[in-house]
This record gives C-alpha cells, structure tokens and sequence, in this order.
C-alpha cells in the first residue's frame, strides 16, 4: 500500500473484530488486502483510511467498549463491524448517538434492520438472513418434505431467522414439528442427549441455523448418534454453508445440503484466490467461495474508500469536543458533522466486487441468486440454484425453469441416492377380496402391493407436485382400526388399503377425500329357479295344506247351501243347478283367499325384501323364520357394520356371523346358513362380478363415505392428496384403467340383473293360476255355444234347408238375441224385480209374444203345483247358461 502524502487526507475509520474466530482472523486479513488493492489502483485519490482495529474478544460488552473509544477517542468516521449481531445491536445504537455510520459485512440477523428509524445509521454490507428463508423453504417443498425439525442456537443470530423461517414453510404447507434450542456454549455430552431425545422423533428431517463452531460439534456428534445414516436428511443454512472446513467439518456432515448465496465467477475473484492461497500466513490454505463474509469484508473496505472520497468529508469534524476525562462516557461523544452526508455517500455507492455486484438496497445489499451444494467427501456438489424471479433451477442459466424440484439428485446420510425420508405405510394383509389390496413378502424381505388400492395411490403420487418416497410394511393380524392406531401412534405414516372412513376414526387419524363409491347394503340369493317356476303360485301352500283348505271350502258351501235354499232363489232349482252353485262358490272362495296367502311368499324367497323387512321377519316371526334364516348375518371388520346392524336395525348381536372372502359368501348365502350378507357396496359388486344373477343387491343404501387414504391428525399431507385424489377421479379414462384390477364385470351381461329395486312377481309366476282360469270359462264358454246350437239346429233346418250357411248364422243369432221361454219362474220373478219396465204387452214385443206369455203362464202354474221333469231341466239349463 502506498504511503500517504501530507497532501493527502486522513480519514479514521474503526474495525471491531473477533481476532479468534475464523471469520474474525479471515476478515483481518481480507480488510487488510482490500486497503492495500484499492489505493494501488487509486492512487489519484485525495483521501486515504486509516483502520483503527479493535478485538472485541466474543464480548459484547467489550465490542460496545471497543466502539465508545474509537468514536470518542479517536474520533472515527465509520466504523466496521461488529461481527456478531449480538455485538451489533449496542454498537447501532452508539452509531445512531454519534452520527457515525456502522456497517457491518457479517452481522445477518434479520433482528438488526436497516430501515428501521433508530438503525438509520446501520449499513449491512451483506445478506440479510431472512433473505434465504423462501429459498430454504422451496428446497424443502421440492422433496415433499411435510415436517421439519428445526436446530438452532440461543443467540441472537440463532433465533432471529427462526419466525422468518416459519412463515416461509408454513406458505408451503410444511409444518414445523419441533424446535431444538442448543446453547452456544454446550458442550458435546449435552449436544448428544438433545440428539437423543431428537431421534425418537418420528421426523427425520432436520434445518440447522447456527454458527460454524457450534454446528461443528453438532454434525459430529449426530455421526455418534446414527443420525448421519441412510433415512435422514440435513440442511444447513448459509451462516454455516460459507465457513464450511474441509477437514474437520465436512468428514461429519456426509450427504448434507447446504445453501449459500451465489457468487459469479470473475478475473478479478480468481486473481485474489490465486493471492490468498500463496499468501504465508493462509489460516487454512483456501480462500474460495466457502470464505463468503471474507469477500464482504474486501468488498465493504472498497465501498467505504469510495464513499469517504465522493462525499468531501477531508475537513469535517466532531461537533461536540470531548470534556470528560472516562474514555467510556457515553455522555461526553460527540457528534460527527458529517455523518449523514458519509452515509447517503456509501447507500448509494455501485461497483463490481469480489462478491458480485456491490449495490444497497434498503440499506442492504440484495442476493440476485443462492446455490445449493451437496456435501460429498471433502467436496462439495452443486445440485441447484434458488432465484427469486423463477425459483429452483438445475442451472442458473436455466430460461425454463420453475419452481419445482428441477434439482440434481444429491447423494444422501448413508450414502445413498434414495431420498429421505419414505413414508412407512401400513398396508393389511388379507384373504379375501385381494382385488382391493394384495400384499405378497417375497423370501428377499421385499414386499409387493397390487390391487385397486395400491393403484389409486400410486396414480395419486403422480400428480403430485413434489415426490413423495414411500415403502410398504405388511400389518398381519388386525383390524383396521388396529391398523389406524399404528397410525396415531406414529408407527406407521399412512395406511393404503380399503380403508372405509367413518366418524369414530377421525377422531385419531385425518381422512384424505373418499376415492371410491360409498354405502352399506344388503346381500341376498336370487331363487331363480323359482322365479320362473310355472306352478309357483302353489308353493305358500304345502299339498295336504291344498287339500285341507279345498274340502274345508266344500264344506263351507253345503253348509251355505242349507242356510240359503228356502230363502235364496240362487241356491234352488234343479239338483245340477244347485250342484254348480256350490262348487262355484267354494272354487271362487278359494282362489280369491289365495291373494292373501301370496303375502308369505316374499319373506320367504328372500329375492326382494328390504333389510327392515328381514328384520320384521326375524323379529317377530323366528319360528317361522329360523329354518331358513339360521338366526345370523353377515358383519365385516373393516366398515362398524355391528353399530348398524344392532343399533339402526335392532339386529341381535348373537345373531351375526363373520365372513372374509368371496366363496365363503357364496357357501353362506347357497347353503341356506345365512339370509343375507351386509357389506359395503364395492365388496358386493366384486361378489357379483363373480357369481352374476345368482345373487342381487336389495333394499337401501346406508351410507358411508368411501374408502380413503390415512393420515396422522394434522398431517400437511391431506390437502396435497385429497386434490390429488380429484384430479384422478376426474380423469375417465384414468379411472377405468384403474377399475380394471377390480375384474371385469361385463361378463355378466346378458344373465340378468344383479340389483332388483322391485319385490313383485313378474305375470309368468302366476301363469298356472291364469290358465287354469280361462280354461274354466272357455269350458262353461263352449259347453254353452254347444247346447244352444243343438238346441236351435231343428229349427233352422224347418225353415228351409237350401239356405246358405251365412243365413243360418243371421237366424241363429236373432234367436241368441231373443229371451229364452225356458226360464224358470224363481229366475223370471228375479228378473222382474231386477227390470220392473220389461212388460209382455210392450210395442216391441215380437211376433210370438202371445205364445211365449201363454208358456210363461203354463210354466207358472207348474211351478205352484211342482212342474214336471221336462220343465224342470229346460230351466235348470237356461240358469245355468245365464249364470256362465
């Protein structure tokens, strides 16, 4: 460095520094290098800065000493430093007092801010921490990373990045699981029972915030506890990413990311790494970018030169003298004049320094980008960059990239490429219904999912937003809601499988959005065979019950017949008429009770009863009921069908029974050994996808919410999945391909239905029924055709044989259309009180009205006297046709 000159001017400027730190010991040299570099190249200029150094010895106190005695005592212009926020924050305030400007290269705490009115006189010549946090964040969300574990230490430094840091995880949904506070002055057995306790933590994901010797010992004994292995994961912040040793440090920290702020490659930073390495007294033997505060340092003496030969200050002076003769009276500083006029000066001074681009902002200098670097061996990686503008990249000069994980895959804890940390889920292991969720253990201790279940989440994770590792783990022997308790006790991270959500289980897990159909019905056989029995309208009845009931009938109508034959003319005249009469109202008794007796038919079937129907049945019927019902349905272990069954339908528990597969519904239900089966409605339909139209789904569905993915309560990750699980279900196309591990239900198509919503017989069940009907009527019908066509063939004949047969049909109907003289007298009296205005004298008599009143008298006067046997049968004829 050039000597100054007596022409040249003087200019004070204090350094408080931590000559025993590293930062401490690299900045001493650095600021040293910067004075001697800057007036080499300017020597033109008029004033020159004298560095007044001070060691503050990790002292706050003596740091606040160190600065009373330079503004007071030496009457300093500017002072650098200190290098510890905690130092910084007494020292800013000295500054505000004394109109002298402070600017500190490695005081980062977001606690100590430039813009606030009493730290006006505060330049921070370096990143404020809070300036990394979205970048930590972004790295956090990219691996999917949901809980985090934060480290930090009680300082000041230590904590005033922790409630930035907050904020910014929580913008991404990740949840802060625990803060460990560790003392700036534990030793290593408290260092490793904080670790301890840390370990039983079920997260594994840990963010470190401390200062380069504490977080040494930290990573060191992390490598003592095994959590340096194959399942964790480390951060580490700037602070600590830019004083990382290459030795003693980085042999501990295996596989942690770090992140750094980036700094561009230039001429003039090779050339001063070239020097600093040569140099003889190097502290380390490498200046590079790990020395990051080191090139603030540089930077800040160069802004500081500037600055004091821009703003003219050669002449100012301390407004109030010194008159106390303490060298700390606070009382007694003075006020430098032009302390505001230095300060506007270096706010607004620009250049290229080692660091980048020298320019304030707010105060502050401002990163354009942070890298992020994988420790690996004595080395470290870059695997990314961070930018505000396009977030993470792969490589800075990246014009795509997007804020996902566009990282290189970094080599983790344990050596290996798997990322931390996989979800442990659970998944049951089962007999039956294996198109839901199949588990098979290999004998090489791996495990392979497949089923419905398995390919719903695995379409889930791929239209996630950030990976999310997982391995399975077999849950052999429990229910689902032991599978769901592993859950809450944090053995488990998540469970996949057909799990049914329902309200007791939120209570102890969160529930993503239901993924399949819900509902519980019921499940009955479908008698067939039955159905389309031709004769079935005689089955309510056994054949001795049939024959019972028509003699008891037959009875009933001789038993009328002798209350009824004096007083209704129905049951008199001839002996056959009187014979018609009786088995015509006991075969009519007969099939209109038979209506009635069909109301048997449907509890018995069970081809179309409500489940409130059985339950009526078994309720109040079990003598009637049990050799068919066998006193038990179904229940299954997964959906509470017990709090349904004998708490809504007020089923008796004894009266349950427990299935697992499909064959063993089909033996329950075709053996007769159970009446129905209740189940949730996929379960059913993979039933019927089996057996087709020998079964059928009947009665309401009560309703449940589906099946759904697990989570502990409060996961961050429900969200991100339930959205997940919409955008699938959205998908037709995806979803069928899905469905497709549930089997192929179309080949049942063409057999009939397997859901009936009607518990009425079809016309063909009662085809007997009819045919017998119409068999008698047409008889009667025929029977009637024949006699009085052989009654009136004479006649037409008579009248003249050459007639053709068309005209015979003519006669033959008018005779049809004319009254019968063969009435007999009770029928006659009937008629006449039934159609009082049918008089033999009418206008509309025919021809041979004469005659037929002249047969009628006759047949009248035989009547009172008993008629002859000829009479007797023309008119038992005619009440018989009549009556068909």
């Amino acid at each position: 460095m050039l000597e100054p000159s007596e022409s040249m001017e003087i200019v004070k400027v204090g350094v408080i520094l931590d000559m025993k730190s590293t930062v401490g010991s690299m900045a001493n040299r650095t600021i040293s290098m910067a004075l001697s570099d800057f007036y080499s190249r300017n020597s033109h200029y008029r004033t020159r800065l004298n560095l007044l150094t001070r060691d503050s010895q990790n002292d706050v106190v003596l740091a606040a000493f160190s600065a009373i005695d330079l503004m007071k005592n030496e009457k300093a212009h500017a002072i650098i430093g200190p290098q510890r926020s905690s130092e910084a924050k007494f020292v800013i305030n000295l500054g505000e007092k004394a109109k002298v400007p402070i600017i500190s290269f490695s005081a980062t705490s977001p606690s100590l801010s430039p813009t606030e009115h009493e730290n006006k006189f505060f330049v921070r010549s370096a990143y404020d921490d809070s300036s990394q946090v979205k970048a930590l964040a972004s790295i956090v969300k990219a691996y999917g990373w949901r809980e985090i574990i934060l480290i930090y230490e009680d300082t000041d430094y230590g904590s005033g990045l922790i409630p930035y840091l907050i904020d910014a995880l929580q913008e991404f949904d990740t949840r802060v699981r625990y803060r460990s506070v560790v003392s700036s002055n534990a030793n290593d057995n408290e260092i490793l029972m904080e670790l301890e306790k840390l370990k039983k933590n079920p997260t594994t994901i840990f963010l470190v915030h401390m200062t380069a010797p504490l977080s040494s010992k930290l990573f060191k004994q992390a490598k003592i506890a095994g959590m340096m292995s194959e399942g964790y994961a480390w951060i580490a912040t700037q602070g600590l990413s830019t004083l990382l040793d290459p030795v003693s440090d980085m042999e501990s920290m295996q596989g942690v990311l770090g992140l750094r702020p980036y700094i561009p490659n230039s001429k003039k930073l090779e050339h001063f790494k070239l020097r600093w390495i040569k140099s003889a007294d190097k502290p380390d033997g490498s200046a590079g970018g790990s020395n990051l505060f080191g090139l603030w340092a540089y930077d800040t003496v160069w802004a500081i030169a500037m600055a004091v030969e821009r703003a003219g200050i050669e002449n100012s002076s301390f407004l109030k003298p010194n008159t106390s003769k303490s060298r700390v009276d606070i009382a007694a500083l003075g006020t430098f004049e032009m302390g505001a006029k230095l300060l506007d000066t270096l706010i607004n001074t620009t250049f290229e320094g080692l660091s980048g681009n020298f320019h304030l902002v707010n105060g502050q200098l401002e990163p354009s980008a942070f890298e992020i670097f994988n420790v690996i061996g004595t080395s470290e990686r870059v695997i990314g960059y961070w930018t505000k503008e396009k977030g993470l990249l792969s490589e800075l000069n990246d014009n795509n990239g997007r804020a996902t994980n566009n990282l290189k895959n970094p080599i983790w804890p344990g050596n290996t490429i798997d990322q931390p940390r996989k979800l442990k889920i659970g998944v049951p292991v089962r007999e039956g219904f294996t198109e839901f969720i199949k588990v098979v253990e290999n004998k090489n201790k791996t495990t392979q999912v497949s089923g419905f279940c398995y390919d719903m989440f695995h379409a889930v994770l791929q239209v996630l937003e950030f990976p999310l590792p997982y391995e399975f783990v077999p849950f052999h022997d429990g229910s689902f809601d032991e599978l769901l308790h592993k859950i809450e006790k944090q053995e488990f991270d998540t469970a996949v499988g057909d799990t049914t959500i329902v309200a007791n289980r939120s209570t102890f897990v969160d529930f993503t959005l239901p993924y399949s159909e819900s509902g519980v019905s019921m499940l009955v056989l479908v008698k067939d065979d039955e159905r389309k029995n031709f004769w079935i309208f005689l089955k309510p009845l056994s054949w001795d019950l049939w024959l019972t009931t028509g003699a008891a009938f037959i009875f009933t109508g001789l038993v009328v017949w002798v209350l009824e034959h004096r007083i209704n003319t129905e049951f008199r005249g001839p002996p056959q008429h009187q014979i018609g009469t009786i088995f015509w109202f006991s075969f009519s008794t007969l099939v209109f009770a038979h209506s009635n007796a069909l109301g048997a038919l449907m509890p018995l079937e069970h081809t179309g009863e409500s489940s409130e129907q059985l339950v009526k049945v078994c309720a109040h019927h079990m003598g009637f009921c049990g050799a068919n019902l066998d006193t038990k349905l179904h229940r299954k272990l997964d959906f509470n069908v017990d709090n349904l069954l004998t708490k809504k339908l007020n089923f008796n528990e004894t009266r349950l029974k427990n299935y697992t597969t499909s064959e063993d519904y089909h033996d329950a239900l075709s053996n007769g050994e159970v009446a129905a089966i209740f189940d949730e409605i996929p379960y059913i339909k993979i039933f019927l996808a089996s057996y087709c139209s020998r079964y059928m789904m009947v009665g309401p569905t009560y309703r449940t919410d589906g099946f759904g993915f697990a989570f502990p309560l409060g996961s961050p990750l429900v969200p991100y999945i339930s959205r997940a699980i919409l955008k699938v279900t959205e998908d037709k196309e995806k979803m069928e391909n899905i469905e497709k591990a549930l089997g192929n239900q179309a080949t049942c198509e063409g057999q009939g239905p397997t859901t009936l919503s009607s518990d009425s017989l079809s016309v063909y069940s009662f085809g007997g029924l009819f045919i017998i009907a119409g068999i008698a009527s047409m008889s009667s019908l025929l029977i009637y055709v024949f006699n009085f066509v052989c009654f009136h063939r004479p006649e037409l004949n008579n009248h003249d044989p050459e007639r053709s047969f068309w005209s015979k049909i003519i006669d033959l109907m008018k005779h049809f259309d004319q009254r019968d003289p063969s009435l007999h007298p009770f029928m006659k009296r009937s008629e006449s009180r039934v159609h009082p205005e049918a008089s033999p004298e009418g206008n509309d008599a025919s021809p041979d009205t004469d005659d037929m009143q002249n047969h009628s008298r006759d047949s009248n006067e035989g009547a009172d006297t008993g008629g002859s046997d000829e009479d007797e049968a023309h008119s038992s004829v005619g009440s018989i046709y009549r009556r068909t």
